[in-house]
């Protein structure tokens, strides 16, 4: 069984608008119903559980019910933070899911997942185990000592851009969260389950990414959404 994990327990303060942003509609439909429906329409995608904002659970499922989101089987309250959201998600599968069972973590303000890049981290985790999605990075990194001055680069060949979706078995993830949580391994901060595995010794395999699969977090990121939807609607496009 392949289980998309959608994290949404965010509010979301750096976007600065009265509700949540996850649920901020675009063209009459909120972001987590477009990150939803990349995983309703995937053929690989047997089911999806969403970590979902304390007191927006009916919410969400009245956006689910009305956007047709027939795979969405489970939604549980979110934590604190971003790890506990997501070994809250975790943990509510116990019982319910196989070690062998492929479980997808993504974030609910990804609306632009592509379907090969779903399909590519699925692949990846049943060939290694884990695939998370990565890209080149095409700039140059520099380091620096005082913040203007610089003798010391990291060649970017050597760099990947990390990010959602990211593919893991069941069992490896239960086991992670519970050593992660227990011995307070790669929890804090901006951690996310990736640095966390690298952390426990778990070693990484990237799969496919795209520039498309942008995370919303301020205004400015919003109108490049919009401008993406615009353009899939432009037919003369090749």
């Amino acid at each position: 069984m392949n289980i998309g994990l959608i994290i949404a327990g965010g509010y979301g303060n750096r976007m600065q608008q009265d509700i949540p942003k996850q649920f901020i509609n675009i063209y009459d439909k909120p972001i987590i119903i477009y990150t939803l429906e990349s995983f309703q329409k995937h053929p690989q995608i047997d089911a999806i559980e969403v970590v979902c904002l304390e007191g927006w659970t009916d919410v969400l499922k009245a956006y689910a019910k009305q956007f047709n989101i027939d795979k969405l089987r489970w939604v549980v309250t979110g934590g604190k933070t971003g790890q506990e959201s997501i070994r809250n998600g975790i943990y509510h599968l116990k019982g319910i899911c196989q070690n062998d069972d492929i479980i997808i973590i993504h974030d609910g303000i990804r609306p632009l997942v592509d379907a090969y890049v779903l399909t590519d981290v699925i692949l990846k985790c049943r060939q290694f185990g884990n695939g998370v999605t990565a890209l080149p990075y095409n700039e140059q990194i520099f380091c620096t000592a005082d913040g203007n001055t610089t003798t010391e680069y990291i060649p970017r060949e050597t760099l990947r851009r990390v990010s959602t979706p990211q593919a893991y078995t069941y069992g490896k993830l239960n086991w992670a969260y519970h050593e992660a949580f227990e011995k307070e391994i790669g929890i804090y901060g901006s951690a996310y389950t990736n640095t966390m595995m690298v952390d426990l010794g778990e070693t990484l395999y990237f799969a496919a990414g795209s520039d498309k699969n942008i995370k919303l977090t301020t205004k400015d990121d919003l109108e490049i959404f919009k401008a993406y939807l615009r353009m899939e609607k432009d037919t003369w496009l090749k």
